[in-house]
């Protein structure tokens, strides 16, 4: 496996707290070429804390957006900032996070075993733990040129429609999948972060509004299936 060619993109949007745990595991795996922080228009210090985590690595980039834009465009944005071949997405709010997870996850990618990989979180869906995929995971490898020949299309999407997208170009490409489980990592829940549930109800239903707005129900239910079946072990 080669340490030069996987460039990791972390989207960040008001994750102060998180944020520096996550790039602690990040910024020191040997297989990681560059880490690039995308800071979505943060209020409360995200890229600060970023950048004083990085501090003395020099593998670590941290780009502003002036102002809030979603996940999408602030994947987009460090998509076309990326030099590596390969690029891991990973989420900035993980817990639970080490460097065995990162290496798990782009291995079979970066030994060629698959063409692009997805994490099965703890806490993720007991459905998608039960079958065996979650195709809204966040934590992702696969060649950056599957995303990067469709820039226009991604600033196009609806803030929380990255993952189905992909999920649709990993589908048309014939890309064989690698699922890896992830059973000690886990992402909050909306509540935790948003302060109630109400709020976290309502983060949880925008959500999902972007994914269908990207893709009909009925074309996410053949993406689990078809992914399922391409998973390669």
């Amino acid at each position: 496996m080669t340490t030069c060619g996987l460039s990791c993109i972390i989207p960040a949007y008001n994750e102060a707290p998180r944020i520096a745990a996550v790039l602690s595991v990040v910024l020191d795996h040997p297989l990681i070429g560059e880490v690039v922080v995308v800071d979505d228009g943060s209020s409360d210090g995200t890229a600060e804390v970023a950048e004083a985590a990085g501090q003395g690595h020099a593998k670590l980039r941290v780009l502003r957006q002036s102002q809030n834009g979603g996940k999408t465009r602030a994947v987009a944005r460090g998509i076309a900032a990326a030099r590596g071949g390969h690029v891991l997405l990973l989420d900035s709010d993980l817990l639970g996070l080490g460097e065995g997870h990162l290496t798990a996850l782009a291995g079979p990618v970066l030994e060629g075993r698959a063409d692009a990989a997805m994490s099965l979180r703890r806490n993720a869906p007991l459905l998608w733990r039960v079958i065996g995929i979650d195709y809204i995971s966040g934590e992702r490898v696969m060649p950056r040129a599957v995303l990067a020949a469709q820039m226009e299309a991604l600033h196009a999407l609806p803030r929380f429609g990255l993952e189905v997208y992909m999920n649709r170009l990993w589908i048309e490409a014939g890309l064989r999948v690698a699922v890896v489980r992830w059973p000690e990592v886990e992402s909050p829940w909306k509540h935790d972060k948003r302060g109630g549930w109400i709020a976290g109800l309502r983060a949880d239903a925008a959500m999902m509004g972007d994914i269908f707005r990207t893709v009909r129900p009925d074309e996410a239910l053949r993406q689990v299936l078809v992914l399922r079946a391409r998973r390669v072990s």
